[in-house]
């Protein structure tokens, strides 16, 4: 490990590739928003600009152009006077999200169940074994991976680009709780979800695919509401409910 990273409060962060296509301030939004969903920069904590354009090697202008663009998804928010923090996770916004999911999502599952389609049941079940070998080392971000590209692949099967572009935005407003809540216990539960599906599409049973896919996305909200209980600190608001039930 160098000075610049035993001195740094970012050393997570990884040192900007010059030669990668694309602007600077893309690449360095894209290094600040993966810190902020792998929580590695928790909710609620305040930016330090001048310690982030030291790690990354660049002015302050990229950086504030980046950090503009956070806000504008929601990850962050700019204090008059005080500089920028990171957002707390608001729950409003992951039942709206969810709720997009919920109803993209099963009727995805519902279109592809009718196909047969072996190759993506082959990728789904190389995604089942690489997810439980995470989960036996532990290993929460490669799962989270794991879990994304799990559902990549069932929209990919689907084929409708603007239906993808409206689960990736809703989705990017669960990221970070998805983090949160990969315990050992939920990861667990999540695979079974998973077979569940995989059975569904396997046996051409599209009824039976679209309420394992709605069961899987209701119960990651219903472990929303039991967690906001116990980390206050991270959720902008208390969760009602009878929303989630």
């Amino acid at each position: 490990m160098t000075e610049l990273e035993r001195n740094s409060p970012y050393p997570f962060l990884p040192l900007l590739n010059r030669d990668k296509r694309g602007g600077t301030v893309a690449h360095i939004h894209d290094a600040i928003r993966d810190a902020i969903v792998r929580l590695d920069i928790p909710p609620g904590a305040l930016i330090d600009k001048s310690a982030l354009c030291e790690r990354l090697g660049v002015s302050r202008f990229p950086v504030s152009e980046a950090l503009g663009r956070l806000a504008e998804d929601g990850f962050v928010e700019i204090l008059p006077q005080r500089g920028t923090r990171v957002t707390r996770i608001n729950l409003a916004d992951c039942r709206e999200a969810m709720f997009i999911r919920r109803a993209l999502e099963a009727d995805a599952v519902r279109l592809i169940a009718v196909q047969g389609n072996h190759k993506l049941l082959a990728a789904f079940r190389d995604n089942l074994a690489a997810a439980r070998a995470a989960m036996k080392t532990d290993d929460r971000i490669t799962f989270h991976a794991l879990d994304l590209a799990l559902h990549d692949l069932l929209l990919d099967a689907l084929g409708f680009e603007r239906v993808k572009t409206a689960v990736y935005a809703a989705r990017a407003k669960l990221d970070r709780m998805r983090l949160f809540l990969c315990t050992p216990q939920r990861q667990a539960s999540t695979i079974q979800e998973h077979e569940r599906i995989f059975e569904a599409l396997r046996a051409r049973d599209p009824a039976a695919a679209g309420r394992a896919m709605e069961e899987h996305l209701d119960m990651v909200m219903t472990e929303l509401a039991t967690f906001s209980a116990t980390r206050p600190d991270v959720f902008e608001t208390k969760i009602d409910l009878s929303a989630v039930a």
